[in-house]
């Protein structure tokens, strides 16, 4: 059955493809070999200011650059996240973006009062992070905490599960032949909408 997939592309740097954004297009050309609806945002190609006071957290309103973002992702069924982890979490700009348009202000909370709810039941999500490290030691040694409150204390505070990871490590070193069996992998992610 077909799917309303969004694709969140959160590498910062817009300005030249990059390894997220090989990764994020054979997902969501895999997803429309099967059929699946697929729409992209591309954080790095936004313009929107960083929330700076509590006041703004609560009570702003949502910058208008954001606005079908935010349509977007309460209208998708699957959300695909892609970034690559700095200084041992999302970028600054992808955080940024997600205290946007998941704050109080603009539907956090499903009554529009102070009772936390959860307006993105039902939906799933995959979250896939790119890195320098490899993926065992990120996951293991590191305990994969930033992952960890993305797929907790950001997504599932809302209602989003399953949310499962892919991990893709060492990428400097990733030869050709690595680069396209990761490819493929996400083409057959994006094909089962997984």
């Amino acid at each position: 059955m077909a799917k309303r997939i969004l694709i969140i592309q959160g590498h910062p740097d817009g300005s030249t493809p990059h390894l997220c954004h090989a990764l994020s297009e054979a997902y969501a050309q895999g997803a429309r070999s099967a059929g699946h609806v697929v729409e992209t945002i591309d954080v790095g190609q936004l313009d929107f200011p960083l929330l700076r006071s509590k006041s703004d957290w609560d009570k702003g309103t949502l910058p208008q650059s954001l606005m079908a973002s935010q349509l977007a992702i309460k209208d998708a069924e699957h959300l695909v996240f892609f970034f690559p982890l700095w200084l041992g979490g999302m970028p600054a700009l992808l955080k940024g973006f997600m205290e946007q348009v998941m704050r109080p202000a603009v539907g956090l909370f499903a009554d529009g009062g102070s009772r936390p709810g959860r307006p993105l039941s039902g939906r799933s999500a995959r979250i896939v992070i790119t890195m320098g490290m490899p993926a065992i030691l990120y996951r293991w040694y590191f305990r994969a905490h930033s992952l960890k409150a993305l797929k907790r204390s950001i997504l599932g505070f809302v209602g989003v599960a399953p949310v499962r990871d892919t991990l893709i490590g060492a990428v400097e070193a990733m030869d050709a032949g690595r680069r396209a069996q990761w490819m493929e992998r996400m083409h057959d992610l994006g094909h089962r909408a997984a």
